[in-house]
């Protein structure tokens, strides 16, 4: 009966050592790149407000889809609704007070 040997392919062997070493600097914490994304302001204030996108884009009086559009980023809000974005932002109790 012929023995059978193990072929070690070469490339393997690379790609298993870089895929070993990645794990470990992942798991120290020492990761190679780190993504941020930049977050639109529509959504912070929407998210320290604690309404749904619904009920914030009541509270803006716009509709739903346009809201999404803006935290998207397909769309940017204009005028007033910027200065409730921001107002939105700082002092998030002062909208959720004005929807009472």
């Amino acid at each position: 009966m012929p023995s059978r040997k193990k072929v070690v392919d070469p490339d393997m062997l690379a790609f298993q050592a870089d895929l070993l070493a990645s794990v470990k600097q992942m798991a120290a914490g020492k990761a190679a790149r780190k993504t941020r994304v930049a977050v639109p302001a529509v959504v912070s204030a929407r998210l320290s407000s604690g309404l749904s996108q619904a009920q914030f884009a009541t509270l803006l009086g716009i509709s739903v889809r346009t809201l999404q559009k803006w935290e998207q980023g397909e769309r940017e809000p204009t005028g007033a609704a910027r200065s409730l974005i921001r107002i939105a932002q700082k002092h998030p109790q002062l909208l959720l007070d004005a929807l009472q």
